[in-house]
């Protein structure tokens, strides 16, 4: 099994991604002015100009993650995925997130639900340290079936102190934040792939769910089903990331700002995120972060191969910072003891725009 027959193809997306981008005018802001364009190509956010200051842009939404939250009535996690996706991807340009605003779109209205969501979002914001600025809820019946939830997130760095990739060099150190599962990319193949095995979501999970540093959320003491691990909400970064960020910037922290090279969230693509932050260097993970027992179990039922299962998921590294190698084991150090697990996981290369693994049929030469 894989994406594309299920219904999902990267690499049309990104065709018509491209398409939609050539298309888009340029900004009527002028360089030097509030709210100019900050060019930032392969970039997870939009950057414009705000004085001595920039402000990051973020935008995304929850995806078909919310099509087993609908089909269990269980709302509790996804605000904090939909918050998660946004603010993550305002991280990887150094970015501090400020506030958020939200979109639901439903067939028709319901308070119970509502308030579940309102209160999923107030935790995410919690975690995030972030203001929920406002949102819109859209009543759409005969263009919904079914509920959606998007958002925006809006962040902040001193003028000048972009974090963007362009200053990599072959020998930087790549760290690896783990996961919290299958977050909220590719589950138009994770759906599929259920429905192929036979078991239903209010199943109990049929592999052990234990991880390292991770738990799952509403865990009883009887066994996880396969919904409560599935709709586990996506990690959000902004603890440790922004207060590396912030230490840095001061003396005493683990590094140089300036030796924080590029962070990736790695969302749909997986390890191929990689190559959005730069045009010629390359990347070898020599020793990933432990896989989480969900992920090989999918591949054994779809099956889905090796290549497929690290281009469409996360497979237990959420998020990676690529840092100087002269400081490298201290910075590894200081993200371990505020997330366990990090830990470096690979290098910067010099030997083409590739991404390569500990397994050789890992490979990735585009996004």
């Amino acid at each position: 099994m894989d994406y594309a027959t299920s219904g999902v193809d990267i690499d049309a997306e990104g065709a018509a991604i491209a398409s939609l981008i050539e298309s888009l005018s340029s900004s009527v802001r002028k360089p030097g002015t509030r709210g100019a364009p900050v060019p930032l190509p392969g970039g997870f956010g939009g950057i414009i100009e705000f004085g001595d200051s920039c402000l990051a842009l973020a935008t995304d939404g929850v995806g078909s993650k919310l099509q087993l939250a609908n089909q269990l009535g269980r709302y509790q996690g996804v605000g904090i995925d939909c918050v998660a996706m946004n603010v993550n991807d305002l991280l990887c340009v150094g970015a501090e997130p400020l506030a958020f605003v939200d979109y639901i779109a439903v067939p028709e209205t319901d308070p119970e639900t509502h308030s579940v969501i309102g209160g999923s979002l107030a935790e995410a914001c919690r975690r995030a340290r972030i203001t929920l600025a406002g949102g819109e809820t859209a009543t759409l019946p005969g263009i919904v079936t079914e509920l959606d939830l998007s958002g925006t997130a809006l962040g902040w760095f001193p003028a000048g102190e972009a974090i963007t990739g362009e200053h990599l060099q072959a020998g930087d150190v790549v760290i690896g934040l783990p996961s919290s599962g299958v977050h909220s990319n590719g589950y138009t193949l994770l759906r599929a792939i259920v429905e192929k095995s036979g078991f239903s979501l209010t199943d109990n999970a049929p592999f052990d769910t234990a991880h390292p540093g991770r738990e799952i959320e509403g865990e009883t003491e009887s066994s996880p089903t396969l919904g409560d691990v599935f709709l586990n909400p996506t990690r959000i970064y902004v603890d440790p990331i922004i207060d590396l960020i912030d230490a840095c910037r001061q003396e005493g922290g683990p590094c140089a700002s300036e030796d924080i090279k590029a962070i990736a969230h790695i969302t749909g693509g997986g390890l191929s995120n990689l190559l959005r932050l730069h045009d010629s260097l390359g990347w070898h993970i020599s020793n990933p972060l432990p896989i989480p027992p969900e992920f090989n179990w999918m591949a054994d039922t779809g099956p889905v191969e090796n290549l497929e299962m690290h281009k469409v998921f996360n497979m237990g590294m959420g998020m990676c910072i690529a840092v100087s190698e002269g400081v490298a084991e201290n910075v590894e150090k200081w993200l371990a003891e505020r997330l366990s697990g990090s830990r470096i996981v690979g290098v910067v290369t010099d030997d083409g725009h590739r991404v390569t693994h500990a397994d050789p049929e890992i490979v990735f030469e585009h996004y």
